[in-house]
């Protein structure tokens, strides 16, 4: 999404709240896959085999680690480029400094006019339980068990005495139009909404905010959201997501191929609007970075 929207207005204009409830310490390191992800992938720097981790990547430093016999420890497995990042990181916050300034100061170093704001400088972890009682951290459950698991409840640790970032809810008043991107309403969308004061925030500015649908036709484009909206007592659908967000959301964009429940979207409270949201070029993504903006009432 923000690659289809750094192709139609000012790049130096666009503020990203980004989650941090994925975030880890792994190998004894800070990891902000989210924030990680993003940044390499408006530095066109992702690695295009994994969508995640940096291009031209070398694995040396997991097969030391494997050598060393900690084959137990190398499911979450980082690349020895990317590890440049998490080891900057983890001093720097080791240093006293926040999230916040390392974050900008890491999207900078790859130069990007793009804002990244991390939604709070506390720690937010999301926890899963499976079905029959076991606990998972979010990394766990993603790529350890590769969500291959139901569940039955997630919370957000520390999310009731977190706090905005700095930027956060000032970026929220003042923006001309918030988009809320296609990711999972529940384990990515949701721990920044758990934050106290974003909810709210959003909800004032409800008609200038439009989400984007990441169910077409039932099923997710990628990750386990249409599983969890189900196992969570939710529909996996387009108004499985309204209904999620309809409280912060104006406007939901859903695919042409769920044009049948626009109607039913809007019954729940969010304006439909029609569109191509598979991205599966950069032309593609401009133009439903268009359509987004359109509907948030942005003059193009």
């Amino acid at each position: 999404m923000l690659s289809g929207l750094v192709q139609v207005v000012d790049p130096g204009s666009i503020v990203a709240i980004v989650n941090t409830g994925d975030d880890a310490e792994m190998h004894g390191l800070a990891v902000c896959p989210d924030l990680d992800t993003i940044t390499y992938t408006l530095a066109g720097a992702v690695n295009p085999e994994t969508g995640w981790g940096m291009v031209g990547e070398s694995w040396q430093a997991m097969a030391a680690l494997e050598r060393l016999g900690g084959p137990g420890r190398t499911w979450f497995r980082l690349g020895d480029r990317d590890l440049g990042t998490h080891l900057y990181r983890t001093g720097r916050l080791a240093e006293g400094a926040t999230l916040t300034e390392v974050t900008d100061e890491i999207r900078k170093a790859f130069g990007l006019s793009v804002r990244l704001l991390p939604m709070s400088d506390q720690p937010v972890r999301t926890w899963l339980s499976a079905r029959g009682g076991k606990e998972l951290s979010f990394q766990e459950y993603f790529v350890k068990l590769r969500h291959d698991v139901v569940v039955d409840r997630v919370r957000f640790e520390g999310a009731g005495s977190a706090l905005p970032g700095p930027e956060v809810l000032a970026t929220l008043h003042e923006a001309e139009a918030v988009v809320v991107a296609p990711s999972n309403p529940i384990v990515s969308i949701g721990p920044i909404l758990a934050v106290p004061g974003i909810e709210s925030e959003l909800a004032k500015r409800r008609r200038h905010v439009v989400a984007v649908s990441p169910i077409v036709g039932g099923a997710a484009l990628k990750g386990p959201a249409d599983r969890l909206l189900v196992e969570l007592g939710g529909e996996a659908s387009a108004v499985g997501v309204a209904r999620r967000l309809g409280s912060v959301a104006g406007a939901l964009v859903i695919d042409k191929a769920d044009e049948a429940l626009a109607s039913t979207v809007e019954a729940a409270g969010v304006t439909a609007v029609v569109a191509d949201t598979i991205m599966s070029s950069p032309e593609r993504a401009a133009e439903l970075a268009r359509r987004v903006l359109e509907a948030a009432g942005v003059a193009l």
